[in-house]
Formats: structure tokens, sequence, C-alpha cells
């Protein structure tokens, strides 16, 4: 199985990065080392529009070190960009041919219409969001699009970022009432020159580290209590909140926030003012973030050029799914078996009222008996612990925080009690009647997963039959089924309670 490992270098005009990622067919892509400089190279750009010698001088300093880091690592592939700090410069293509003849590096200067390309590239990939507005602010510049059913619609690049609009705007590190008001009424009037934005009410989808540092602390605040900001969600009353308890915080103040890097105290609030005039000029009451952008938009393309079975950006949850059950040991065959056991019995228990019947549940038990007990692969005894706080905690492309956690507590199913213990910190987030279908589906994976006990696909069909004495299951198997009864005969008091009566076993073996 070849993993390909492609770096790519990202020159902003805010911070360079070097980030490193690794692809194979069966575990998909993965960000595997992240390397950020903050060289606020739009400081260095001179009246006359030339990048100084000193802001040369930094860029080419840190491109080396980052050389001598691919060497090390083994890493030939390499896609390096610029955007907005050296497209605006007037000696940009100079400094790019200066970076490839004293280094070596040969950097990509991105368009605009690129950079803004990129973004979307990365989020309908990577995100279920059918339709959206996306918004990448970087330090020069802004990139906003449209895209409706998965398709790109519409496209600008604006030429303000949050380091331009502090220079701009900003006297001191700490906005006042009178710059903010300002950096607002300057960001809804570029917003509004394009028509196409104007009340979509759609979501607004933030890329880059400004609006990663809001979920963080939009987090903090609420005490969330899982891991991971990529799909957060947030309405536009939590978002106001945050960014009004930012315009009261003093530069010093804002350095010592949790969830706000540290880096960004003197920018983080001329950045929200600009992401609030989006959402009012678009009357979105959301805001969505996305950890994916421009660098994994680059890398996608690369490998679907390769491959273009790579990605599916019309299914992304059910792709990523396959990758994590194979990165966790979970045969592809065997899944094909098991899931299909899984919906025999499904549609079995709804027939005879057990569980309530919709094709949006079936999907979303096929994808957790893909994943069931992937926890095993740590450690069987604790399987089910493992497999809770794997999925729970893990960032799945395509999964929103709240069908990440139902899908994390059907895989990891054990018992009633298991369960409470397990939801306890999301009861606000599910109705009673979800957490019975829920509770009701964990049960039904564990009994099917018991039918598979001796891992031998023996069990062939499945079949219920009410009668006066109470439901009678019978099991057709392929050979003798010892391992199967007896963790069957285990777990039947789970399923007792999911007819409301008590359910009679019989293993049937067929010859042959």
């Amino acid at each position: 199985m070849k993993i390909d490992q492609i770096a790519v270098i990202d020159i902003g005009s805010n911070t360079i990065r070097l980030v490193l990622y690794k692809y194979d067919v069966k575990r998909g892509m993965k960000e595997i080392e992240n390397i950020k400089v903050v060289a606020r190279l739009r400081n260095f750009i001179l009246p006359d529009g030339r990048l100084s010698d000193q802001g040369i001088a930094e860029l080419q300093t840190i491109l080396e070190t980052f050389k001598e880091m691919l060497h090390d690592y083994g890493i030939e592939d390499v896609l390096a960009t610029a955007t907005a700090a050296i497209r605006q410069a007037t000696n940009g293509v100079e400094i790019l041919e200066k970076m490839k003849k004293e280094i070596g590096i040969d950097i990509r200067l991105l368009s605009e219409k690129q950079e803004a390309f990129y973004g979307y590239f990365a989020v309908v990939h990577t995100l279920s969001t059918p339709s959206a507005v996306t918004i990448d602010m970087g330090g020069g510049s802004t990139e906003v699009t449209y895209f409706k059913d998965k398709e790109l619609v519409y496209s600008h690049s604006f030429p303000f970022g949050s380091v331009s609009l502090k220079q701009q705007f900003m006297k001191g590190d700490t906005l006042t009432s009178k710059e903010r008001q300002r950096i607002y009424q300057f960001a809804k009037e570029q917003f509004l020159s394009l028509s196409w934005l104007v009340g979509l009410g759609l979501p607004v989808i933030g890329i880059g580290g400004s609006a990663r540092n809001m979920a963080k602390m939009d987090q903090r605040k609420k005490d969330y209590p899982i891991s991971g900001i990529h799909q957060y969600k947030m309405t536009k009353e939590d978002f106001d909140a945050i960014r009004l308890e930012i315009a009261e915080l003093s530069f010093e103040e804002l350095k010592q926030l949790d969830g706000l890097s540290s880096d960004r105290a003197d920018i983080i609030a001329p950045v929200l003012e600009v992401f609030q005039a989006l959402m009012d000029v678009t009357q979105s009451p959301i805001f969505q973030f996305s950890r994916k952008g421009l660098r994994e938009g680059l890398v996608i393309e690369k490998i679907l050029k390769k491959d273009p079975n790579a990605f599916d950006k019309y299914h992304v949850f059910e792709s990523n799914v396959d990758f994590l059950a194979q990165e966790f040991g979970k045969s592809k065959e065997h899944n094909e078996y098991f899931t299909s056991l899984c919906e025999k019995v499904y549609r079995e228990f709804c027939q005879h009222d057990a569980l309530h019947y919709s094709d949006e549940d079936l999907a979303t038990l096929i994808q957790a008996a893909k994943l069931f007990y992937l926890g095993e692969y740590i450690d069987t005894d604790s399987a089910s612990q493992h497999t809770f706080y794997l999925l729970s905690n893990r960032s799945i492309d395509g999964l929103n925080h709240k069908d990440r956690v139902r899908l994390a507590l059907l895989a990891s199913y054990k018992n009633k009690d298991e369960f409470k213990r397990y939801v306890t910190p999301f009861m606000t987030w599910f109705t009673e009647a979800e957490l019975k279908q829920i509770q009701g589906m964990g049960a039904l994976l564990k009994f099917a997963y018991a039918l598979d006990a001796s891992k031998r696909k023996i069990v062939q069909d499945i079949a219920i039959e009410r009668k006066d004495q109470g439901i009678d299951i019978f099991i057709h198997t392929r050979g003798s089924a010892l391992a199967e009864i007896y963790r069957v005969n285990r777990q039947k008091k789970h399923i007792d309670r999911l007819f409301l009566e008590n359910v009679n076993l019989h293993f049937i073996e067929r010859e042959g």
C-alpha cells in the first residue's frame, strides 16, 4: 500500500506555515505536522508598495529553515504557495524568483480567484453542509464564496485583511468603540457591493485562524464537553455575545484569554466586526467553522488528479467512516457482512414494533455498525470506553457534533448504565424520544455483534414471529453457533426490554 506524503508551504500575510500530510487509499488524508511562524509580512510593505529588504530576509530565513525540516522528514513532494502579501507587493515576482534561485523552492503565486477557490474546495469535501457562504480572512485579503448544492456559484477576494485593517483603522492594540464602528461599516459596504451575498439566509462558514479562535472561545464559555472545532456551529446570538465580550477587553486581557492565540490578540476584534458585517448582509442565522481551508484544498486537488475517486464531496461522511474503520483494523469485507446482518435485524425489529423505522435511522445504524467497538483495536476489555472517547472527540469530516456524539453512543453501546454515563454531559442535545431510539438501536447493534461472536459469518438469516407466549426469534446458521449462542443469551435481557415481553431464541443449523 503506497502512502503519499505531501508538504504545503503557505506564505500568508500574517503567518507562514509548513504543514505535512499523508494519504493512502485505505485511511484517507491526515495532517501529521503543522509548523507556524507569525511573520506579519503585511507590515513590511513600504509606502511605494514594495516588500522591504527586512521582510524579504525574514521570509528567506523561514523558508531555509523549512527546507531543512523537509530534508530531515524526507519529503520531496512540496506545494509552496504565496497569497496576498506577495501578490500585493510590487516586487512580488522578483521575490519569488529570488527564493527559487537561492533556496530552490518553487513558489506558486495564487491569484485572488484561486485563493477563494481552494478554500471553497476544502470546505465542500470535508463538510456535509450543502449550501453556504464561506469567508477566509487572512492578514492582507479576505475571500468570500457562495456555493449551492456543493457547486461554486460566486467568489470574490477583497484586498483587506486582519493586519491591513489594523493598520488602516486602529491607532493602538485595543479597538476603540469608534474604530469598531468604522471597521463594521467599511466591511458592510464592501459586502453590500456584491449583490449575490445580500439576504441569502445561509450559514456563514469561517475558515482560518481567527474563525478557529472564535469557536474555541465559545466552547470555553459553554464548557463544551467534546474537543474539536471542525463543523462546530454558533447561533448569531452566541456570536454577538462573544464579539461584545472581546470588544470590552484590553490588549493585555486578550493575550490571557483562554481559546485565543496570543499572536492574534491585537487583530481578533477587527476580524469579528468583519464576520458580523457578513452575517448581517447575508442574514445568516448560523456561523459555522471549518478547520480545513486553502492548504487542504490544494492537497485534495492534487490527490484527485491522481485518483478521481479519492474524495466524494456529496458523500463526505460515508467516505470518512470507511477510512476510520480501516484505520482501526476493521476489515472492509467483514464490515459488509456485519452491516448486512444489522440491516436484517433492524428491519425485523421494526416490523414487530421493537423500534420505529426510518431511512435516516437505518443509514446511521449502518455507519455505526462499521465502527462498532473499534476501541478493541486499543484494548478488548475496555473497548466500549475507548470507542466512545475516540468517536466523540475525533473530528469526522461530514458529521456535525451532535451526530458525532450520536454515532459514538451507538458504536460503543454496552448496557443501559454505561449509556447513561456516556450521555450525561449531552442530555440537553437530545430529546427524550431521540435518546430512547438511540439506546434501542445501540442494544440492537450489541445483539447483532453477539450474533457474530466468532467472526465466522455463520448467521445466514434471522426471522421473528409473534406468538401468544411471546416473541420467537429464529436464527439460521451455517455450522455450529456455540460462541454465538453463549454471547447472544447474555444479551437477551436487552432484547426483552425492546419488545416489552419475553423473547425466545431459536438457533437453527442448516446442513452444509
